[in-house]
């Protein structure tokens, strides 16, 4: 089954220095963009993260320091990057809780707003995990009888991810061929950050969902607690949570001056 798109979607899967989004970098990206004729265009490229890679991050994805002396940056690239992915939805294998998280770090790092209020995410491991429980190369063989060769090269992780997303359509009748539907099936709680520091209550307000103030009411605590939002800003925290707590400050301030 072919997807049904109203815009184009980019499969993207990430090789990384390690799995900490406010630390850790890329050095690797490969973003498959497919257009709703079904015309596709893809692009990989290694990244000089510009730090040492752990050794035991490089016996898992063969991507070592002296691989990437003489590549590009993620700062270097982010324009092609953006320019790739602006105006599409997003899809990946546990990307609405790692690869997304991060790509937005690194563009935001590298001085690119890049914004996520009019983009649907697709997680095709959470659509596999709800339905069948298992790994991505198992997710291959068990849809598209194919092994994964490769697996952990971000290129045939990303290929795999898009072969698997289209037979999961073929063999489940319930799953609707609509990107903003399979957005909603794949999603997991709702958070209004990537990194999930800040959630949303069944009134669809935010809440911190750490900390001293778990489970409270974002806009009271920093009204109660100002020191807590300079505390969060000048903490080892992503980016872009801090860029929605802002948003957040901003917005109950434009409230009480109207």
């Amino acid at each position: 089954m072919e997807l049904n798109l109203t815009k184009p979607i980019c499969f993207f899967d990430l090789e990384t220095t390690g799995t900490n989004v406010a630390k850790d970098r890329i050095v690797e990206i490969a973003i498959l963009k497919v257009f709703p004729n079904g015309n596709k265009e893809s692009k990989t490229w290694l990244v000089n993260p510009e730090m040492k890679i752990p050794k035991e991050v490089v016996a898992i994805h063969g991507i070592s320091d002296e691989k990437v002396a003489n590549e590009p940056t993620f700062k270097e690239l982010s324009s092609q990057v953006h320019e790739m992915i602006k105006g599409c939805d997003l899809a990946g294998y546990n990307s609405n809780r790692f690869d997304i998280p991060l790509l937005v770090e690194e563009l935001l790092r590298a001085g690119v707003d890049f914004e996520m209020k009019n983009v649907v995410a697709v997680d095709v491991q959470t659509i596999f995990h709800k339905k069948e429980q298992r790994t991505l190369a198992a997710a291959y063989q068990f849809y598209c009888g194919k092994d994964l060769i490769d697996a952990h090269s971000a290129e045939a992780d990303t290929t795999a991810t898009y072969e698997v997303l289209k037979s999961q359509l073929d063999r489940y009748d319930d799953l609707q061929n609509d990107m903003k539907y399979l957005a909603d099936y794949s999603a997991r709680k709702r958070f209004a950050d990537f990194a999930g520091f800040i959630a949303f209550n069944k009134k669809g307000e935010e809440i911190f969902a750490f900390g001293k103030f778990k489970g409270q009411n974002v806009e009271k605590v920093l009204e109660d607690e100002p020191g807590y939002y300079g505390w969060i800003q000048n903490a080892d925290f992503p980016l872009y949570t801090k860029k929605v707590l802002t948003a957040i400050k901003l917005r109950k301030l434009n409230n009480k001056l109207s």
